[in-house]
């Protein structure tokens, strides 16, 4: 994975947008790794994958601050289909309002199972980036619809409540 400066995104793609089939992948291989794992080992699972794999665009957070982050939430939510999501910046922080989960709304349509700490992902895989680029990272809500808080160690957030992110649902 590649990511450069001006470059929000690690890759490139010729669609506007993704497939939102890759929805159903993600679900069950959260499934696959819950089942063979636990839940210990899915929660490290995405710590690796937040710190390592994103590890270009964390550089790009640590090195461009909350503009960086903003810019890359943009168009990162861009490019999921069927998403509703406003992304707001602070002077500490940046606060991604997802509105509508495009990853839940496809799942639904799809009549999928959805694996109840779905929305857990975020803040296990968001937590990681952010502390990598020294930033701390909130989650409120899920099961469709939610907030997350990129903010600087300074806006002195409080603990993450695991009570405030909502299992999924079908």
């Amino acid at each position: 994975m590649n990511a450069s400066p001006g470059q929000e995104l690690p890759y490139t793609d010729t669609k506007p947008q993704g497939a939102p089939d890759f929805y159903f992948a993600i679900n069950a291989t959260f499934r696959f790794i819950l089942r063979r794992l636990g839940l210990a080992g899915w929660k490290q699972y995405l710590a690796e994958l937040g710190r390592g794999y994103f590890e270009p665009v964390n550089r790009q957070w640590q090195q461009g601050g909350l503009k960086a982050v903003a810019a890359y939430w943009r168009a990162f939510f861009a490019a999921e289909p069927d998403s509703e999501v406003t992304v707001e910046e602070q002077a500490d922080r940046v606060e991604v309002h997802v509105a509508v989960c495009p990853a839940i709304k496809h799942l639904r349509a799809g009549g999928r199972e959805i694996v109840r700490e779905y929305c857990q992902h975020c803040f296990y895989l968001g937590s990681a980036r952010a502390e990598a680029a020294g930033l701390t990272m909130r989650l409120h809500g899920g099961n469709g619809s939610c907030r997350h808080t990129f903010a600087l160690p300074g806006a002195r957030l409080p603990p993450q409540d695991m009570g405030q992110i909502k299992e999924a649902t079908a």
